[in-house]
């Protein structure tokens, strides 16, 4: 009973009263953000675990949602701190809302940043690790951030992209890839023969990471110096080159020899 006066005798003051219902907002402050840091890392966790979402992408959702969280949480505790203080809050909102305004202006290109690349994690168009060409840049894709996208290109160049600037991706990791091996002959070569000297080095061609063919389509193109061979098959992500190098040599080794044996003959 004692301790219930002392309280009621604390809150008849009104100053004691403003520091013990700030004192009360800080710990509930604390206590919310806790909880809501728990559940939304919870929640990325087991979207992880359940393969709905690459590692880069879940983490950097995780740290935007936790972001919103705690800046919602931060107005929310302000606003409360002035009630209690007995400032009143329309004067506050709206200079809060000119000052929102004049930073709009100045950081638009870091809010179409942010925007941007929250929607391009979660409507999956890239991925790190992925192979994806973005703003004329090819390469693999090694961060998604906030504000920009990190690609290597192929010749060991890091690239930072801003997100705003990323207008179309074209990924090139999503599903089998297409390996495409062209042979160009001299227009005087015997299509049909080279046809069949190709078709019979590819039948027995094998590669852990190949998926369907090598198949041999036929001429793609000729012209009066040459004519286009071309011979295409399915691989895993990011094999292709691989393959497409194998073939070329297995066909060139293939087409030396049929050429040396027609030598022999002659």
């Amino acid at each position: 009973m004692e301790l219930f006066r002392d309280v009621q005798t604390v809150l008849a003051n009104p100053i004691l009263a403003a520091v013990w219902q700030i004192l009360m907002a800080i710990i509930a402050f604390f206590i919310a953000r806790a909880i809501g840091k728990r559940l939304i890392k919870s929640s990325f966790s087991k979207m992880e675990a359940k393969k709905e979402g690459a590692r880069g992408r879940t983490q950097t959702l995780e740290k935007i949602s936790i972001s919103v969280l705690s800046y919602t949480l931060i107005f929310l505790l302000v606003a409360f701190v002035a009630e209690a203080v007995g400032l009143p809050l329309g004067p506050l909102l709206a200079g809060a809302g000119i000052v929102g305004l004049a930073i709009g202006f100045g950081a638009q290109g870091v809010v179409s940043d942010v925007v941007t690349g929250f929607f391009l994690l979660l409507e999956k168009q890239l991925e790190v690790e992925d192979y994806v060409t973005a703003s004329g840049i090819d390469g693999i894709v090694e961060e998604v951030g906030l504000r920009t996208t990190h690609i290597r290109g192929f010749d060991g160049t890091l690239h930072f992209i801003p997100n705003r600037n990323i207008d179309n991706v074209d990924n090139h990791s999503r599903g089998n890839m297409r390996a495409l091996v062209d042979i160009a002959l001299p227009a005087d070569k015997d299509v049909e023969h080279v046809l069949s000297v190709v078709k019979e080095a590819v039948e027995g061609f094998s590669h852990p990471a190949l998926k369907e063919g090598p198949d041999v389509l036929g001429v793609q193109s000729v012209d009066l110096y040459s004519s286009v061979v071309r011979i295409i098959a399915r691989t895993e992500n990011m094999q292709q080159w691989g393959v497409e190098r194998e073939l070329r040599a297995l066909i060139k080794h293939a087409l030396y020899e049929n050429a040396s044996q027609q030598d022999e003959d002659a």
